[in-house]
């Protein structure tokens, strides 16, 4: 999330810490500063906001309070201490068909305003955390959004008909196959009708049951703001997280106002953000307000909360009194009931995060600083419990790299499946898979090229894997191992599957167990799941072998060329005298130099080298190569051997 600097200094006053400090402190104590970017005179830090704060800290204010939690200095303005005063009207009323899912609707009246062009000041403001401004009414209800966190909404009241003299407002569950029309997304000027499943949440014209917006994620064609209208209702709300978040990653329409909701915001805001809308869109559109209606059908106070003095100070390792615990509690404004040894806490209405002891030992622990918290090696005790699929997981996977076997990981996502995805990640990766067969076919064909550049004899790769199938009663996940070979950069050959052959008697004497594979051009899997129902249960587990030291180093990214030198040489001659030769002909470009081959005829030995060439800056040509190979031939017939 953006945060402006000169924003949050509103809240923080004059005595604010520096932006450097201010994003040093939040670094250290809370959050991760992804960038700090200098714009227009502010200074504006992009803040990595995890869900266990988002329900407070995705707006201006969440991270005002924050940094003033941070340094113990109060906030000389917050607009969540400003008890709202707003006049209530009759002209307006909801229906709410589940509580559950909209505990709380707000709507307010305001008539005589004039949508035009947002101040410069707005237009700044809302530009410096990447928005662009569209008009007074909808930049007004972004900008509270971004300073309190809580979504509105604003409808022309004028294009909703009035029965009995009110305009009504229903907030229902849709139906499977019902069509909503939503205005276009930020940055697009499409609108979009949307086909519904009918799982989500609706707000609906309640005379003739259209739907008018998709409750919690985004607003509807029908009652926009336009550039005449004059009399608008904005509708501020609470709606179910859990819900909203299944709405919008369900259609895939993940919007700012969605990502506040699903973070489950206070059910309180709704009406201070009423307070502070009908304010500023009276201070820059004119117009008169003309009261509100708030339907609050459920209440959720922060719970009080016992924690334990002893308990704060075993859980971090650390030996703090209870004045400085209650100094730290307090400063996050969270109310303290101290009594023996035991606080009574209770967190801000806006804290829906602070819900078991836990949650305020983790407030102490950061606001203290985990940098003070000494790192203890905790004692070895007895292992209580084997498990077994690790045990046999681990003894197939090392068993297997020393045959000569490298483990992959591939995506348990793939294009073509039994089972699709509600949600998928991109189109080639709509379904999970039922067999690792397809990935490990995949990895073999990108890497057999480098069979000559690496100096190997094969590509042999194994995955150990949970694989899906769909079956009447359900899903089924199994664990799998699939394993692969290919011995020839150009492709299969049967050599393969004799080989995958000889693996399936190594395996079944290490396992002691017969395992039978079928081999397929090279790939072969067997169900891991099957095999530990056939396999004794083990009382302990083997040790962990240490791993070589691994130094990394750059390679290049273009492909490789390999040539092959065979000649006649004499019988006392060592195949190390002969790379030498090769190597000081082939020059600088030569990476790779491989003896494939040694045979006797006639009283002659014959050896035979792959010499394989590559540049870090572009992709070698034969024409490049054929000087290179004279020269190398030179060099053979200089050093006195006979070349093939």
């Amino acid at each position: 999330m953006l945060v402006s600097y000169n924003w949050i200094k509103e809240y923080l006053g004059d005595v604010a810490p520096t932006a450097t400090a201010v994003v040093a402190l939040l670094g250290a104590h809370a959050f991760e500063i992804e960038s700090v970017v200098e714009k227009a005179g502010d200074t504006i830090f992009d803040v990595d906001v995890l869900p266990n704060r988002s329900s407070d800290c995705l707006c201006q204010r969440g991270i005002a309070r924050e940094v003033a939690t941070l340094t113990g200095l109060p906030l000389v303005h917050d607009p969540l201490t400003i008890a709202p005063a707003l006049v209530t009207t009759d002209v307006i009323s909801v229906t709410i068909e589940d509580e559950a899912a909209c505990p709380r609707f707000t709507a307010s009246l305001i008539e005589g305003i004039v949508v035009k062009e947002s101040p410069p000041w707005l237009q700044d403001r809302l530009a410096a955390l990447g928005q662009r401004s569209i008009n007074n009414i909808v930049d007004a209800t972004n900008y509270v959004m971004y300073a309190i966190g809580q979504p509105l909404h604003a409808y022309d009241a004028e294009k909703f008909p009035q029965v009995d003299g009110k305009w009504q407002f229903g907030v229902r569950r849709a139906t499977a196959g019902e069509v909503v029309s939503l205005i276009a997304e930020s940055g697009k000027t499409d609108d979009r009708d949307v086909v519904l499943k009918g799982t989500e949440l609706l707000i609906v014209d309640n005379t003739s049951n259209t739907p008018i917006g998709l409750a919690g994620v985004k607003g509807g064609r029908f009652a926009g703001v336009s550039s005449a209208t004059t009399k608008i209702i904005v509708e501020a709300a609470h709606f179910d997280p859990v819900l909203t978040r299944q709405t919008a990653r369900g259609l895939g329409i993940v919007i700012d106002a969605s990502k506040r909701f699903e973070n489950e915001p206070s059910r309180e805001l709704p009406l201070i953000a009423q307070s502070q809308i009908n304010k500023l869109i009276i201070d820059i559109a004119g117009g008169e307000s003309k009261g509100m209606i708030d339907i609050f059908l459920a209440k959720k106070l922060p719970p009080t909360v016992m924690v334990r003095q002893d308990r704060v100070n075993a859980l971090l390792g650390l030996s703090l009194t209870k004045n400085e615990m209650t100094d730290l509690l307090l400063r996050a404004g969270i109310t303290v009931v101290e009594n023996k040894n035991v606080f009574a806490c209770t967190g801000p209405f806006e804290r829906t995060d602070l819900l078991i002891e836990a949650d305020f030992i983790e407030e102490i622990g950061r606001m203290y600083g985990y940098d003070k918290v000494l790192a203890v090696v905790p004692e070895a005790v007895p292992l209580k419990e084997i498990n077994e699929r690790h045990y046999y997981s681990e003894k197939i996977r090392y068993s297997l790299i020393n045959l000569g076997f490298s483990e992959v990981i591939t995506s348990s996502f793939i294009k073509k499946d039994q089972i699709e995805l509600f949600n998928a990640l991109a189109n080639d990766k709509r379904y999970v898979r039922s067999s690792l067969i397809e990935n490990l076919a995949e990895t073999l064909n990108k890497n057999s090229s480098f069979i000559d550049l690496l100096g190997m004899q094969a590509v042999r790769v194994f995955e150990i894997g949970t694989v899906f199938n769909k079956l009447a009663t359900g899903i089924e996940e199994r664990v799998m191992v699939g394993i692969g070979v290919r011995q020839a950069a150009h492709g299969y050959t049967q050599k393969d599957d004799q080989a995958l052959a000889v693996i399936a008697e190594q395996l079944s004497d290490i396992l002691n167990t017969k395992i039978t594979l079928t081999p397929k051009q090279g790939l072969v899997e067997f169900d891991l799941t099957a095999l530990l129902t056939t396999l004794p249960m083990p009382t302990t587990y083997e040790p962990v072998p240490v791993a070589a030291e691994i130094v990394y180093q750059a390679f290049s990214v273009f492909p490789a060329i390999s040539r092959d030198v065979a000649m006649w040489v004499g019988g006392d001659v060592e195949v190390s005298v002969v790379s030498t030769v090769l190597e000081a002909a082939a020059g600088p470009l030569r990476v790779r130099t491989t003896h494939l081959d040694t045979f006797e005829k006639d009283g002659r030995i014959s050896l035979a080298f792959r010499l394989v060439f590559q540049a870090n800056d572009r992709t070698m040509t034969d024409d490049e190569l054929t000087p290179v190979m004279v020269a190398v031939y030179d060099a053979v017939k200089k050093a006195g051997f006979e070349a093939r």
